[in-house]
Order: structure tokens, then C-alpha cells, then sequence
């Protein structure tokens, strides 16, 4: 046990004196764009379990439950290491088949046999009672759970579930306006003209609070993961998502936005991954010197419908007419609906409101419409048509908006 404990204290000292223990996806960001600091719409949507060292690949995940670290992963033969108020956890020969992971504290015994084939077999008893991990690691497992409280037995554990909301976004412009966006919809207020953008404007609007529950996948686990409309049956039971419920329906409808085909002169995909948004931005900017920006509202609770003047100096241009958006989608994980489009400006917009409410917000200002579904909300809202005059919008703060650094 004296050896263990050495050998869990030189891991965290070296994980903890390095500079560069970050998030994975932190990780991957500050090696493609250096100079780029990673908005809020961004970062609250990273997992904060798991801490990279670059220099050694060694993860350290600390959290309510005590430390777990992970020496070499990835690699055949890899050894990780719990400590926590549950005793001490060893898995020992991690990565190789049939390996096997012994777990001792006061919680009992937990062993688990044949660990890295698929259908493994887990069993832990304790206080708890006894429980039972068969199909490990395969989606439709089975756990089984024996205490005082009774059996307990869960088929298909859930992944998470995407919130109920089901609507086409406002920011797909070959959508034709809904009756739901029309009367229900409060993204509809981020329209505006190009000429109301400038300081002593007032706009009234609603910044509403986002929910980060769904956090984005690494590219490796994303990527084993269907996004298809075809392979929709396959994807909500994975999910554990009850077919014909709001849920699935919000998951259709992103699927099909993401499977539509794109306007003319627009490039698009939906970014199951960080990283795949991150490659998409700099292969269409042309550079990986770029700045990104999104909707930061200085408050703690929701804000309300309310009205609120652009502040003196409070219109900054983005660099160029070319810019990356990219938009939240309702989802199981973090998707979002990226575009790149010409004749685009983008703004860095400060605001405040009745109450005085702090808002640091993206606008993006189309100057090409013409390719637009003529019934699209921002024509309704604003009485305009398409091609005839710019149209902008506010961005609600889980999207982001991409340009080239100045």
C-alpha cells in the first residue's frame, strides 16, 4: 500500500506542478488557435471531469468522489489509481482484454473481470448489498442492484436526455417562419436593421438563461456515435429516449436542419465535436488566427423582456466580410449547426439594460438575403424583403460567431 501511495503522490505532484493540465478539449483549442480565447458559450459546455497533462498524457480526474488517476492511457497495460473516501481503487493491465480492476474500501469489495471485452461482468459487494454490471459497456446494458431498499434493475442506462423543446431555429434562413416562432418564439426580437446599430439605440429583447446539461463529447466517443436521420431508431434507444416524445422530436428535427441542403454560396455542418468545430472554422477562414465571440450576460438570475441602449462606443466591427456561426442545436450532447457565409458582418456589441443589466453581445448583419426563404421571420418581424436591405441579428449566448483577427 506504501508503494501505491507513492506512486498516486508522484502522479499528482507532476500532473499538478505542470503548466499545462487542461481540459482535452482546452487542450486541442490552444494547439490549432493560440490566439484565441475561448468564449462562454464554449467553455461552459466542457466537461470539467477530466484534467490533461500534455507532457505525460497522464489524466487526473478529481471531484466529490476523491482523486482517480490514469498513468498512460490508451497505452496496453496502463494502470489507474482511486482514492477517495471509498477506499482504494487499482486497475491494473487497463487496456488490455481480460484485464482486471480490484476495488477496496468501506464500501466493500468491487471487482471487475475481463475488463476491454465487450460483455464484462462487474460485481461489487457491500453494505449497499450486492451489484451486478452484466454487458458492460455496451449500449442496452444491464445493471442489477440488490440492498435493503429492494432489486433494483436498469435496461438501457441513460446518456442524457435533450430538453424539450422542438422548433425550427430562427438562424435556418431556408426555413419559412413558423406559428410557434411568430407568437412564442423570443429569439424573434433579435432582429433587427443594420441602420439601429449604433450607440443611443434601444432594443428590446430577452436574454434568456441556457442550460449547459448537455456538454460536448470528445471527437473519439462522438464519432462512434451515429448522426444520421436513417439511424434515428438506433440513436434514441442508445439515448434511452421514448420514441414519439418531444424529446425524439427535437433530435428529428436537429438531424434533418443538419441534412438539409445549403444555401447558395453558404458552407455548413453540424459539429458533433469541439474539435470538428474548431477544424471547420479555421479550413473556412483560412487561418488559425482567428477571434471568437459570443453573448455574455453580466448577471446572475434571469433577465427579463426589457429594453436595452447600446452604450457610447459600444459597436465594435469584426474583422472582414467572411465570417463562422455557429449555432447551439437541442440535442443529447453538444451539437452545434455551423455556417460559413459571404457577405456577412459581424459585431462585438456592448448594452445595457432598464435594470441595469450588463450585456456583451455578437450581432451578425447579413448583407445578402436574396437567397432566403421569403417567409422567413426576420422579413415578417421586420417588413422587409429579401435582398433588399441588410439584415442582422443578435446571437442568443450558446452560439458563437468567428472572424479573422484584425
Amino acid at each position: 500500500m506504501d508503494s501505491l501511495m507513492t506512486l498516486l503522490c508522484s502522479l499528482l505532484i507532476g500532473v499538478v506542478a505542470s503548466n499545462a493540465a487542461l481540459l482535452p478539449a482546452q487542450v486541442y483549442w490552444n494547439s490549432v488557435l493560440p490566439n484565441t480565447r475561448m468564449p462562454n458559450a464554449i467553455s461552459d459546455l466542457l466537461s470539467s471531469d477530466t484534467v490533461l497533462d500534455t507532457k505525460t498524457g497522464t489524466t487526473v480526474n478529481v471531484g466529490k468522489g476523491g482523486v482517480y488517476v490514469n498513468a498512460h492511457p490508451g497505452k496496453p497495460g496502463a494502470t489507474t489509481v482511486g482514492v477517495g473516501k471509498g477506499g482504494v481503487h487499482v486497475a491494473a493491465g487497463q487496456g488490455t482484454p481480460g484485464g482486471t480492476t480490484v476495488g477496496v474500501g468501506k464500501g466493500g469489495v468491487h471487482v471487475v473481470a475481463g475488463k476491454g471485452t465487450p460483455g464484462s461482468t462487474t460485481v461489487g459487494v457491500g453494505k449497499g448489498g450486492v451489484n451486478v454490471g452484466a454487458g458492460n459497456g455496451k449500449p442496452g446494458s444491464t445493471t442489477v442492484h440488490v440492498g435493503p431498499g429492494g432489486v433494483t434493475v436498469n435496461v438501457k442506462p441513460k446518456y442524457g436526455k435533450p430538453p424539450s423543446r422542438v422548433t425550427v431555429g430562427p438562424f435556418s434562413y431556408n426555413y419559412a417562419a413558423t406559428e410557434d416562432q411568430l407568437h412564442n418564439n423570443r429569439q424573434i426580437n433579435f432582429f433587427f436593421l443594420e441602420h439601429d446599430l449604433h450607440p443611443g439605440s434601444k432594443i428590446t429583447m430577452q436574454f434568456e438563461k441556457i442550460n449547459t446539461d448537455a456538454k460536448f463529447l470528445l471527437r473519439s466517443e462522438a464519432e462512434t456515435i451515429p448522426f444520421s436521420s436513417k439511424k434515428l431508431p438506433e440513436i434514441i434507444s442508445r439515448f434511452s429516449v421514448q420514441p414519439g416524445s418531444d424529446e425524439e422530436e427535437a433530435m428529428k428535427e436537429t438531424l434533418k436542419e443538419c441534412e438539409d441542403p445549403v444555401l447558395d454560396g453558404e458552407k455548413k455542418m453540424c459539429a458533433t465535436s469541439l474539435e470538428s468545430m474548431v477544424d471547420f472554422t479555421v479550413a473556412n477562414l483560412g487561418t488559425k488566427n482567428v477571434k471568437a465571440v459570443s453573448t455574455t450576460v453580466y448577471s446572475k438570475y434571469e433577465t427579463p423582456r426589457q429594453e436595452y441602449t447600446i452604450v457610447s462606443s459600444g459597436v465594435k466591427n469584426l474583422a472582414g466580410d467572411e465570417l463562422v456561426a455557429c449555432h447551439q442545436q437541442t440535442y443529447a450532447y453538444a451539437v452545434f449547426y455551423c455556417h460559413m457565409a459571404k457577405s456577412t458582418k459581424g459585431y462585438a456589441v456592448k448594452m445595457t439594460g432598464k435594470d441595469g443589466t450588463v450585456v456583451d453581445a455578437a450581432a451578425v448583419c447579413h448583407t445578402d438575403t436574396s437567397a432566403w426563404n421569403p417567409k422567413h421571420v426576420a422579413f415578417q418581424v421586420l417588413n422587409v424583403k429579401p435582398g433588399t436591405v441588410p439584415v442582422c441579428h443578435f446571437l442568443p449566448q450558446d452560439h458563437v460567431v468567428f472572424s479573422r483577427n484584425k
